[in-house]
């Protein structure tokens, strides 16, 4: 009995102890904020990282890369700035791996992802902000491909006052997204729905739907790429465009239809429509990879029937970008060919920035008389 007693005080002691180490009793470190925007646009980067080496912010903006410095918490931080108004990529790379900031919820839609989005709105708000103007609506459809043979997702833009007109029917803008994005990526990172939102607000772009669809309908092996372009094709016309049509007050006509895209998705815009003008009338293509010459035979075989259905043929490229000369090339057989076309050399490289500025650009210039 006196053995019991001795060890009762010993045991609870123990209970005690552990009690005290489980988990959920532990301090909790505070959540890292990352990025803070502070006044005069200037911006704080942080990771929690205590074990990492070496850790750099890359971003966007001019002079992107900043060394970042860890305190006594294993917290590195940087301060940035001032940074322009946009919408900016940035990652954390440590210890040569990039990642994203796992304080950011706002992340780019992508293949892979590793980039984060740092949006700092202008003063007075610039065309792909956010404004007190009325704004249309975005819808996520999953879709049954029966070309492809499976599922497929889309999102679509419907502009302000949609649906209070039932016997209104709106044109329609397929917008195509580069290699690395997918369907979503133009809305998220692109802002295109506030950009139409805005521009219609001004007057300046006729109210339409937009439809992004998933570039990428090849899937894996050594040929994907080879052949992802017609399998887009054929998702397009045989299963996306029904689907619209028959979900969707449009136009079911080509004077109502544009298809525009960026990178990769310029290849199809430009592909697509140029091959098939009964469908498109509208084409553009931005810091595209353009198609080559016998992509398009029966476009470049025959200018008279282009220039006759097809209303604004619109290619733009920056001068740092990577696919300049290609687009240049191509310009250059648009010409010797004789099809109407028009070309925009500006500024800039092969990124986001760029194809917000082309998008406010061709919009305007859509489905008008």
């Amino acid at each position: 009995m006196n053995s019991i007693v001795l060890l009762a005080p010993l045991l609870l002691a123990a209970l005690t102890l552990d009690a005290a180490e489980t988990p959920a009793s532990r301090p909790r470190a505070m959540p890292v904020v990352s990025p803070e925007v502070q006044s005069g646009r200037r911006v704080t980067f942080r990771l929690q990282a205590p074990r990492a080496e070496e850790v750099v912010v890359m971003g966007q903006w001019p002079d992107g890369r900043t060394p970042m410095t860890k305190d006594a918490q294993g917290v590195w931080s940087a301060e940035v700035g001032p940074i322009d108004a946009g919408v900016w990529e940035y990652s954390f790379q440590v210890d040569g791996l990039a990642m994203i900031d796992p304080g950011n919820p706002a992340i780019k839609p992508m293949r892979q992802p590793r980039t984060s989005i740092l949006h700092l709105p202008g003063d007075p708000p610039l065309l792909h902000d956010f404004r007190d103007v009325p704004h249309g609506a975005l819808h996520q459809h999953t879709y049954v491909s029966k070309t492809l043979g499976r599922p497929r997702s889309m999102v679509v833009y419907t502009p302000p006052g949609y649906g209070l007109e039932p016997d209104r029917r709106y044109p329609v803008l397929y917008l195509q997204h580069g290699m690395g994005d997918n369907e979503a990526t133009w809305t998220a990172h692109g802002k295109a729905h506030w950009i139409l939102d805005n521009l219609i607000a001004q007057g300046r772009a006729r109210p339409m739907t937009i439809v992004m669809l998933d570039g990428h309908a090849a899937i894996g092996g050594p040929t994907a790429f080879g052949g992802n372009s017609a399998a887009f094709e054929l998702d397009l016309i045989d299963d996306a465009m029904p689907f619209i049509e028959a979900n969707y007050r449009v136009a079911a006509e080509a004077k109502s239809r544009a298809i525009v895209g960026l990178s990769m998705g310029g290849e199809q815009a430009l592909r697509i429509g140029l091959t098939r003008p009964d469908r498109f009338a509208w084409i553009g293509g931005f810091s595209a990879a353009t198609p080559m010459r016998d992509a398009v035979k029966s476009a470049l075989d025959d200018a008279a029937s282009i220039n006759a259905q097809v209303k604004l043929l619109w290619i733009a490229c920056g001068r740092d970008d990577f696919l300049l000369r290609r687009n240049e090339d191509f310009i250059a057989v648009l010409k010797e060919k004789g099809i109407r076309h028009e070309w925009l050399l500006t500024e800039g490289n092969h990124s986001w920035p760029v194809w917000r500025g082309y998008l406010s650009q061709i919009a305007p210039r859509l489905f008008q008389p």
